[in-house]
């Protein structure tokens, strides 16, 4: 297999230095790409840190002011990183309406909304969605690969998990029809909606104790619910892992895969022939030399 002669040369229309900061930002096969995840790691749960403590509000009376100056730090650093990431790629319709790229955008619009419209602060708690780019930089370790794992079995188990929620909706409904009947307004069931609300509360064992069945076929009728939420807690968790076991028991033998992440969707696991993303369909662009070193290894 030759490698891409196009994969470590600019694409038309793109700069010598577009196309370094590219293979920085958006490969895995470099110490600077490296050193870059680390620092946006630290960078993002440091300024999700910010926006926790400001919303104590002790903490935002003595300190309201040291937070802000460090929330328009991180936005002013998130916004040279969203151009940066804008200018060098050769693909810029593909990243800016990808998810990722949706996501890096609204990391730092609400910071700009509030010093626009002062009345819109509230909005700033959308800062939090920053927490999520941490699943883009999981890439720099292993723990990106058991993260897609996990999402495939979540994928694969939906069907499943959807028909086993409608059957407990149905119970739950059963539920709250027999307690709203047996109890009624004078014990504080005073609608079907509310009785709902009880049975879910009691079948999943949570018990807030804010309504209460007072007569003994009330109390019955929710010990049996009670027994029934033990009884069906444990599906949901025994179909994900049948599924897990048997991605497990059926997968492959490993083989050596392309250090280097798709530039749309971020997702990795590319054979080293891919010259198209698997998920997303989108181009590679993986430098020659990055494939010739997997390579070299292999052998």
């Amino acid at each position: 297999m030759q490698p891409n002669p196009l994969s470590d040369s600019p694409e038309p229309g793109q700069s010598a230095l577009q196309r370094k900061l590219e293979v920085i930002i958006f490969g895995t096969g470099t110490l600077a790409g490296r050193r870059l995840d680390m620092a946006l790691i630290a960078l993002i749960l440091m300024s999700v840190t910010v926006v926790v403590l400001d919303s104590v509000p002790e903490l935002d009376g003595l300190f309201g002011a040291g937070f802000w100056y460090a929330e328009v730090f991180f936005t002013a650093l998130f916004t040279l990183e969203y151009a940066t990431r804008t200018w060098c790629t050769h693909n810029r319709p593909a990243y800016l309406f990808s998810f990722w790229g949706i996501i890096d955008l609204l990391a730092i619009v609400p910071t700009y909304i509030a010093f626009l419209y002062p009345e819109a602060a509230p909005l700033v708690v959308i800062r939090l969605l920053r927490v999520l780019r941490v699943f883009r930089v999981f890439r720099l370790v292993s723990l990106f690969a058991e993260l897609n794992e996990i999402l495939g079995v979540l994928r694969s188990t939906s069907r499943s998990i959807f028909v086993f929620l409608v059957l407990v909706m149905l119970v739950v409904v059963v539920f709250a029809c027999v307690i709203y009947v047996i109890e009624g307004p004078a014990h504080g069931f005073t609608s079907i909606p509310l009785s709902i609300y009880w049975a879910v509360v009691t079948i999943t064992t949570v018990g807030y104790g804010d309504l209460v069945p007072q007569t003994a076929a009330g109390r019955f009728v929710a010990s049996f619910g009670m027994l029934v939420g033990y009884s069906i807690i444990a599906v949901p968790t025994a179909i994900i892992t049948r599924k897990l076991w048997e991605r497990i028991n059926d997968q492959r033998p490993s083989h050596p895969t392309l250090p280097w992440n798709c530039p749309v969707c971020a997702k990795q696991g590319h054979s080293l022939d891919a010259l198209h993303c698997y998920h997303c369909g989108g181009e590679l662009d993986v430098p020659s030399d990055v494939r010739e070193q997997v390579q070299r290894y292999e052998r």
